[in-house]
């Protein structure tokens, strides 16, 4: 199979360099999010009815 010699072509538009931004913008946003996640599920309230989902999961089979 012959290999292509051609170049490959750069952007040279407005939009150059954008993609390491972008990725960087949406990491800190996805660990934010993670973290308003974590506080919310470690909240008490979250805690124990989580804790009484399971209980009653588990008291039901018997």
């Amino acid at each position: 199979m012959p290999v292509s010699t051609r170049p490959v072509p750069r952007s040279t538009g407005p939009d150059t360099g954008m993609g390491t931004s972008e990725y960087a913008f949406c990491t800190v946003a996805a660990i934010a999010f993670a973290g308003v996640l974590y506080a919310i599920v470690t909240s008490g309230a979250v805690r124990e009815a989580l804790t009484d989902l399971v209980v009653n999961a588990l008291s039901s089979g018997l």
